[in-house]
Order: C-alpha cells, then sequence, then structure tokens
C-alpha cells in the first residue's frame, strides 16, 4: 500500500460520514467503565451495520434472560464503528471481518481485537438488469465497495466470473489500478451502502452481504459468488470486536457465547443473510492469529 494510499485512507477515517455518530441509535454515554472491568451497571454498548436485522432484538432479550443489559448501536457506514469502539464510545462492535479489521489496526495503529467468531458471508455480484454473467456486453460498468479490503475480495469474485483479469492473478490487497486492460468489464469503487443503491446505473453490483436484503435484492439477482468453504476464507471470517484490554472480559466473551449458541439467534442470522451464512464458533485464538498474520501482510503493503 502506498504512503498515499495510506494518507488517503486515515482522512476518509477522520472525515463526516453519511450518518453522524449523533444520530445513531443510542448516542448515551456508555457503560464500558463498568462492563469494561467485568460489572453490568450500565448496558453493553454493540455497534453494528444493520441493526435493523430481526435477529439483534431476539439476540437482546437472550442477553436480557442471562442479565445483561445490551444496547445496539446502528451505523450505516463502515467506517465509523472501530473508531467508535477505540474511543470509548462502544464496548464492542459487530461488524467486520478479520481482514477489515487488519488493515484498520494498521492504518489507525490501533490494536482493537476479535474475541468471537459469528459467520463467513458469501460476497456476490448482482444485478437487476441481466440474469447470467454471461449476458452482461463487453465494456460495461461493474461496482464494487471502495473500502480497501472488501474491493479486492470484489475484485477477486469479478475475475472468477471471467469479468476482469487481474495483474498478476490478483490479492487480497488488489484495487481497481490492477485490473488489466482489455478486460471485459470495467469496474468503479463506491461507498459500500451505495453499491446496491447504484444498480441502476451499473450493470451489477458487487454487495455486502450487510445491504443484500435490505435493498430487496433476492437470491434470483445474484451472478455469481465466492466460496466461503475455501481455507484462503479464513481471513474473511466475522467477529466480535473489542479493545485489547477488554479481550479477557467475561461479560463480553459471555456476549459471544449467547450469540453462538441461542438458536433463535442462529436461525434470524440465516434468515437475513437468505440462507447464505456459514456460521462459525472458530477458536479465539485461532482468529486472533490470524490478524496478527494479516496485520504483516498489511504492512509488507505499505
Amino acid at each position: 500500500m502506498s504512503t498515499s494510499r495510506t494518507a488517503k485512507l486515515l482522512a476518509a477515517l477522520a472525515l463526516p460520514l453519511v450518518l453522524a455518530l449523533g444520530a445513531c441509535a443510542s448516542s448515551a454515554t456508555p457503560g464500558a467503565s463498568d462492563a469494561g472491568t467485568g460489572g453490568t451497571s450500565g448496558p453493553v454498548k454493540i455497534g453494528v451495520v444493520g441493526a435493523g436485522d430481526p435477529y439483534w432484538a431476539t439476540y437482546k432479550e437472550a442477553a436480557a434472560a442471562e442479565g445483561i443489559d445490551v444496547d445496539i448501536v446502528n451505523f450505516d457506514s463502515y467506517d465509523q464503528p472501530n473508531p467508535a469502539l477505540s474511543a470509548g464510545e462502544l464496548d464492542l462492535n459487530q461488524f467486520q471481518h478479520i481482514i477489515y479489521l487488519a488493515t484498520y489496526n494498521v492504518n489507525a495503529g490501533d490494536d482493537l481485537v476479535p474475541i468471537g467468531a459469528t459467520a463467513i458471508y458469501p460476497l456476490g455480484l448482482y444485478s437487476t438488469k441481466y440474469k447470467d454473467v454471461s449476458a452482461i456486453p463487453a465494456g460495461e460498468k461493474i461496482a464494487v465497495p471502495n473500502d480497501e479490503s472488501n474491493q479486492a475480495r470484489a475484485l477477486l469474485v469479478l475475475q472468477s466470473a471471467g469479468l476482469i483479469t487481474l495483474k498478476d492473478g490478483g490479492s487480497v490487497f488488489a484495487t481497481v489500478a490492477d485490473i488489466e486492460p482489455g478486460s471485459k468489464v470495467s469496474v468503479e469503487a463506491v461507498a459500500a451502502d451505495f453499491t446496491a443503491t447504484s444498480l441502476p446505473d451499473f450493470a451489477g453490483a458487487v454487495v455486502n452481504n450487510d445491504f443484500v436484503a435490505k435493498s430487496g435484492l433476492t437470491e434470483d439477482q445474484l451472478l455469481a459468488q465466492d466460496d466461503p468453504a475455501d481455507a484462503a476464507a479464513f481471513p474473511y471470517i466475522n467477529i466480535f470486536a473489542a479493545r485489547a484490554a477488554d479481550a479477557d472480559n467475561p461479560t463480553y466473551l459471555k456476549l459471544v457465547k449467547i450469540y453462538q449458541e441461542t438458536q433463535a439467534v442462529q436461525d434470524g442470522v440465516q434468515e437475513a443473510s437468505g440462507n447464505s451464512a456459514v456460521l462459525l464458533k472458530t477458536p479465539v485464538a485461532d482468529l486472533v492469529a490470524s490478524l496478527k498474520k494479516t496485520e504483516d501482510e498489511v504492512r509488507a503493503h505499505q
């Protein structure tokens, strides 16, 4: 990753986003000081993207049954939950995979850590104009997320679908600049939360799972996706993240267990994903090892 690209990312993190923190589901001061030491006098604030998914209400009820008050704080943009967690405005967040967290940690100089796995979600190419990848004419344009980790993954999906060719076969650090001349389609990077709503202007878009259901997209509009069973998909495991000082917080670890072991929650996650989620209980030590390895790879590409 070039110095200029790193600077741009850091600048982007500081810019006002579509949804300011004050417009989140709750703007009250979190009970981090209590929950962070194992107490539960205040609600545990968990930042998510897509708080409207019904399973979050189910999750809150399951946590309450275990004596834990949970406040789900909604964000419409991926760029905000990690800075909010680092600043103590959240206690946990649950919206990202390992590669995204590694990229954030390296570029922000942070040390957020995974404390539990949730699922791998296949990343899909959707279209409202074409029924099959082969029907997309040469010269058309495809939208992909503009954040670096999801952009690279989206480009690999397009390459597997035969729509583009990436320099040296591509990698988890690929960008639109790595698309080889002569590729069948051109690609434009847009904010992840706008990929689905931009579909009328594109032949197709690679849409993150968080935005598929609420945008009204259906399985019939899915043209291609990656394979979550591939070993290379491990860094795309979605996680609960915490500040490093809270990695062993018993209340937070119990919340992970509630998410993983409450059948109604798991069923809700599957329903919200269109039955595409691969639900996981990956050992935390493996998640941490993958994070450290990926952080090293990010630094090597700077």
